[in-house]
C-alpha cells in the first residue's frame, strides 16, 4: 500500500494485520479519487472507520489541509500514528481512538465541519444512513460536501439522505463504493 499522488506520493504505508480489516486497494484508492478529485483546494477530512489511515493520507497529500482518522482499535490507531509520521507533517492529521457515533457529537461540540468524508464501516457493523443522517443533524457537512461510503457490493445505499444527493456507484470485486454530495 502506497501513496498514489501528491506530496507524499510513493511512501509506502503500513496496514493492520490479520482479517479484521479490508485495506482499500491502491487501486479502488486512485478511482475514488478520480472521481471526487483528483487533487483539492484545502478543506478538511473526516475518515471515520480509518483503519491505516491511507484514504486520509492520500486526501492531505492531494490538497486538503487537514484530516482527522478515527478508529476504535488501538493496534489501528497504532499503524496510523506511524503512516502519519511517514508524510512528516503531523501537524495536518488527527488520531482519535473511540467509537464514532459518539464522537460525532464532540466533533459537533468542537464545531468542526467537514469537506471531504470518508466511511469505509467494517462490513458487519453499517450503520452509514444512520451515520449520514445524524452527520447531517449535527451539522457535521459543509455545503458541498463530498462523502465516500465503501461498502460490500450487495449493500443498495439510498439515491437520497437528507440534503445527500448520491452522484456516482462504481463496484470493484467484493466492494461497492458510492459517493454522495451535500445538495444543501
Amino acid at each position: 500500500m502506497r501513496v498514489i499522488s501528491g506530496n507524499y506520493r510513493g511512501r509506502k504505508l503500513k496496514s493492520l494485520n490479520g482479517d479484521n480489516t479490508r485495506p482499500t486497494s491502491d487501486k479502488v484508492k486512485e478511482s475514488i479519487f478520480n472521481m471526487i478529485g483528483p487533487y483539492f483546494d484545502g478543506g478538511t477530512v473526516l475518515d471515520l472507520f480509518s483503519g491505516s489511515g491511507s484514504l486520509a493520507i492520500e486526501a492531505v497529500s492531494r490538497g486538503m489541509d487537514y484530516a482527522i482518522c478515527v478508529d476504535r482499535h488501538y493496534q489501528a490507531i497504532k499503524v496510523i500514528q506511524e503512516n502519519i509520521a511517514i508524510t512528516k507533517e503531523p501537524n495536518k492529521f488527527a488520531a482519535i481512538k473511540g467509537d464514532a457515533n459518539k464522537l460525532l457529537h464532540r466533533f459537533a461540540a468542537e464545531q468542526n465541519v467537514f469537506d471531504l468524508v470518508f466511511l469505509d464501516p467494517p462490513y458487519a457493523d453499517q450503520a452509514i444512513v444512520d451515520q449520514l443522517t445524524q452527520m447531517l443533524k449535527l451539522g457535521l457537512l459543509t455545503k458541498d460536501a463530498r462523502i465516500v461510503c465503501e461498502t460490500d457490493k450487495k449493500v443498495i445505499l439510498p439515491e437520497t439522505i437528507g440534503t445527500l444527493q448520491q452522484t456516482r456507484h462504481q463496484v470493484y470485486g467484493f466492494s461497492a463504493v458510492t459517493i454522495y454530495r451535500n445538495e444543501e
